[in-house]
């Protein structure tokens, strides 16, 4: 009788450490809830995604609109997607960071002493991100509109776009969460992220056109996932036409997910 009731609990046990699909995306949401609270209680996490939107539309569109294309408003439609690209996918970089902060202070292991989905804590703060990349995108499209870009691809156009960059944005996310999990501070996160992240979106086609650059930088561009975002939201915000390359752009963002995803909860359960 012993016997039995041991491995009755030893199963039960086993039982509730592998949550449901239904559990665990409740676990998900409610880590989401978690952290769109502490954003309302930090404000400063919302200064990234409102003031570099607005600085950096304003600085490129007159530093660089007369010299590539003539005229601030001539440079816009090329631009504007640039800026969405750049924006969304480096506010990304903070979701690393942040969780690096979390794990340093100690609440990942309350966290890892619960019986919840191991993906949860990782995953929930980022569905919370979404509304700081939504906000980015917005305003930066609400600043190219004040500057004098007129999208032709109209609302269903910019939506498709600010849509398209979000979810690039949330997928990269996950390569900075498996970043987050084994690196020793959030300055170290921060500091390799911008290394990754800089070179990507500066050596793209988010700024200038490909034809203008010398060979050997043109092939790179070419090839840089970053350039294959940006071509798509010009595509989907300048003209409402889904090209090839949000096809590209969407097996990249699964192909991401697909590998830094499990290889973060893998990482998270080993090292912390």
């Amino acid at each position: 009788m012993t016997t039995i009731t041991i491995d009755s609990g030893a199963a039960v046990a086993r039982a509730q450490s592998r949550p449901s699909a239904a559990d665990t995306f409740r676990q998900i949401m409610t880590m989401a809830w978690r952290a769109t609270k502490k954003m309302r209680r930090n404000p400063e996490q919302f200064f990234d995604v409102t003031l570099q939107p607005i600085l950096f539309t304003a600085m490129f569109a007159y530093i660089f609109g007369g010299a590539i294309s003539g005229s601030v408003k001539g440079y816009l439609p090329l631009m504007i997607p640039g800026i969405l690209a750049q924006t969304v996918l480096t506010t990304s970089m903070a979701t690393g960071t942040q969780l690096r902060e979390d794990i340093d202070k100690g609440v990942f292991d309350r966290f890892r002493s619960l019986p919840m989905a191991r993906i949860a804590p990782l995953a929930g703060p980022m569905v919370a991100d979404l509304l700081r990349y939504t906000i980015a995108a917005t305003i930066t499209f609400g600043m190219g509109l004040a500057l004098g870009y007129r999208p032709g691809g109209g609302v269903l156009g910019v939506v498709g776009a600010i849509l398209l960059a979000v979810v690039t944005g949330w997928s990269l996310a996950w390569v900075f969460t498996c970043l987050g999990t084994v690196a020793r501070s959030a300055q170290s996160v921060q500091g390799i992220s911008m290394m990754i992240m800089f070179p990507l979106t500066f050596l793209s086609n988010a700024f200038v056109p490909i034809d203008t650059l010398p060979g050997w930088l043109a092939a790179f561009v070419k090839v840089n996932p970053v350039s294959h975002l940006v071509s798509a939201d010009r595509d989907l915000a300048n003209h409402a036409h889904v090209s090839a390359e949000a096809g590209w752009t969407l097996i990249a963002c699964v192909i991401v997910i697909a590998v830094f995803a499990p290889l973060s909860v893998k990482l998270y359960k080993r090292h912390l």
